[in-house]
């Protein structure tokens, strides 16, 4: 009886801890976020730093997301995630908000198309080992304002369980960084990169933000 009742405590404990709320941004999937970040903590330099698409498939992986590079956009395509300079923050949202979209007026995020809807591709491309919720390789735009007007923070009102930041000045080594700016990982990856104007972009979009600090002092480091 007494294993019984542990087992039930244990229960009960992982079904809270998958119920918690962010008063902030409600729409986060925290116990996905958090398996998300452990994932992240779990890959060494050395694996961020090979092959640009094996470190890619990783950053997925540890996103909770499936390696989807042959079905149509729409259709949980992620041939793009982490690949160009804008679909770099790995977002975990709750089940039911992964169907938002993005509307005019106050809970509209500039440069994306009204209407936005990721629904579907979400769930069909979710890893649900990792948790309740979904994930999806947002865009970064708007994350350099305070507080963040991108898509994760404004069309799911999540927070991002990592985003991926180029390093200036040689745009060859990444940062992954928490939602406050914190570093989790690096890599300095070889093969076919993104287009170096991509890189160079994609910190321009973090620039003067918290965001932008790893990047920076890795990158004056290096």
């Amino acid at each position: 009886m007494l294993v019984g009742r542990a087992a039930v405590r244990l229960c009960s404990m992982s079904a809270a801890a998958s119920m918690t709320v962010d008063p902030l941004y409600p729409g986060t999937a925290v116990a996905r976020m958090l398996a998300s970040r452990e994932r992240v903590a779990s890959l060494s330099q050395d694996e961020l730093s090979g092959e640009w698409e094996s470190v890619r498939k990783k950053i997925l992986w540890a996103s909770g997301l499936r390696d989807l590079p042959n079905v149509a956009p729409g259709n949980g395509y992620t041939g793009h995630a982490f690949n160009d300079h804008n679909h770099c923050d790995a977002t975990t949202m709750l089940g039911e908000v992964a169907h938002n979209l993005n509307q005019a007026g106050t809970n509209q995020v500039a440069g994306i198309a009204i209407g936005n809807r990721l629904g579907p591709g979400i769930e069909k491309a979710s890893l649900p080992e990792l948790g309740p919720g979904g994930s999806w390789s947002t865009c970064t735009n708007g994350c350099h304002l305070d507080p963040p007007q991108d898509v994760a923070h404004v069309q799911f009102r999540s927070r991002i369980a990592f985003k991926l930041v180029w390093c200036p000045p040689a745009f060859s080594t990444f940062v992954l960084v928490d939602d406050d700016g914190e570093l989790l990982a690096s890599g300095s990856p070889t093969g076919q990169l993104p287009h170096p104007m991509e890189r160079q972009a994609n910190f321009k979009l973090v620039a003067g933000s918290k965001y932008a600090r790893a990047a920076e002092k890795l990158g004056a480091e290096s």
